[in-house]
């Protein structure tokens, strides 16, 4: 029993080393920013969600912002059907429609997306930290091909 003290000694030593590596590969930045703090001064941009004649759609369907600049995302579905409003690069926004089609009712938990039901409203806050152009989609499966996607312009 005399090992015990230095064993306790030695896991104490090593859990803090566990949560680092634990940690690690967690960051809230993302490539074209981070998630915005709710409580701080935003500009307000309104984007409606619906279905035309057409096919599905954004209003606006490209969005110019500054570089650091936090935007509140005022979202309203004011379609017939479910939709969603999802942050990316061009790249993400299509690997996770491809992922959506094979889990169509795949439930998102991150802090670039929201998905709304029909007449549904709410918020997504955003900074934009880098320039780029990047995108945000509808990426419930058939939605994207339809036209629902637009462009976010992240200037100086």
């Amino acid at each position: 029993m005399r090992f015990m003290p230095v064993l306790l000694v030695a896991i104490g030593l090593m859990a803090p080393s566990i949560n680092v590596l634990a940690d690690a590969g967690h960051s809230d930045e993302y490539a074209f920013g981070e998630p915005g703090d709710p409580a701080a001064n935003s500009r307000v941009i309104k984007v409606f969600m619906k279905e035309t004649e057409k096919g599905m759609s954004y209003a606006p369907k490209k969005i110019a912002v500054r570089r650091g600049e936090q935007i509140r995302f005022s979202l309203v579905n004011a379609g017939a059907s479910d939709h969603e409003f999802v942050l990316g690069t061009h790249e993400e926004i299509l690997a996770h429609a491809e992922e959506m089609k094979k889990n169509p009712d795949m439930e998102h938990d991150d802090p670039q997306s929201a998905r709304l039901q029909t007449k549904q409203t709410g918020d997504l806050v955003w900074r934009f930290t880098k320039e780029g152009t990047f995108e945000y989609a509808c990426l419930i499966p058939g939605h994207l091909e339809s036209g629902m996607i637009g462009t976010i312009v992240v200037s100086k």
